[in-house]
């Protein structure tokens, strides 16, 4: 492990460096985080200080190295069925859209490891079954994108899950994976995972009828925010729901959506 101290210089550049990459505006007093998750980096590297790794960085020789540190600098923590008031106006959409026959799909735009996602095509699968349904989940960092196409978790980042859910859709960890759950094969394969960077152009997903955007603005500046929701709006059906964290708001970065309740919004039928 190295022995190299972050300077504040050295930190200004790497909050430079994430914004820059990932539209993310990393709070000061974060030194120990980056210095703590990038050391092992550097030691890979064998590089003698952090500007070392962050000119390494920059040159773009190694583009995997990017995103590898993009992965590191970017905090990715959630669980299931966070904040269950989202999910239960999830489950009255499914049930209209069953009524009227129609397709439902449903982005979770900062999907991390998977736990929304799956969380999102539970309900879809209970209310809708077999039926045409599909569920998206995107994030910039393809490390945790990866364990969230394995579906492979804590058990303990289910205690927020319905226990018939839980019984459904997931299989107990046995012997040596005792205390962890894996998301069954069916559901796994109905929920498609990439690669997105919100902070730039967007690829050809298509148009949604419910979005998640939760607790992720926190990281970004004001500006950032206008432009990620503008981004994702350009993509949700009129009368779609754009569902965002309890702790964030819309005021000031869109005027555009109805409010329904705290933190769902709704686009008006054109």
């Amino acid at each position: 492990m190295t022995t190299a101290i972050l300077t504040d210089r050295e930190f200004s550049q790497f909050q430079r460096f994430i914004y820059d990459a990932a539209g993310i505006s990393m709070a000061d007093g974060k030194q120990a985080l980056v210095s703590g998750r990038l050391a092992r980096r550097l030691a890979h590297h064998r590089l003698e200080s952090y500007s070392d790794y962050l000119r390494l960085l920059q040159s773009r020789a190694d583009p995997a190295e990017l995103q590898v540190a993009i992965d590191l600098l970017t905090t990715n923590e959630t669980y299931f069925f966070r904040e269950p008031k989202h999910f239960q106006l999830l489950r009255d959409l499914a049930l209209q859209a069953r009524d009227k026959g129609r397709v439902l799909r449903v982005w979770s735009a900062a999907s991390s490891s998977g736990e929304e996602a799956y969380s999102i095509a539970m309900v879809l699968a209970d209310v809708l079954g077999d039926a045409a349904w599909e569920v998206l989940g995107t994030d910039i960092s393809r490390r945790v994108l990866q364990r969230a196409r394995n579906g492979h978790y804590p058990l303990e980042r289910a205690s927020q899950m319905p226990h018939d859910y839980l019984r459904r859709f997931c299989l107990k960890g046995q012997g040596s994976e005792d205390g962890t759950m894996l998301i069954e094969r069916a559901l796994r394969q109905r929920v498609q995972f990439q690669q997105v960077n919100l902070n730039e152009t967007l690829p050809r997903l298509g148009q949604f009828d419910v979005i998640f955007l939760r607790n992720v603005m926190i990281y970004f500046n004001l500006d950032t925010k206008r432009q990620v929701v503008a981004r994702l709006l350009s993509l949700l059906r009129p009368g779609g729901h754009f569902l965002i964290g309890h702790s964030e708001t819309l005021n000031d970065i869109n005027d555009t959506l109805s409010v329904v309740a705290p933190s769902v919004y709704r686009k008006d039928k054109q």
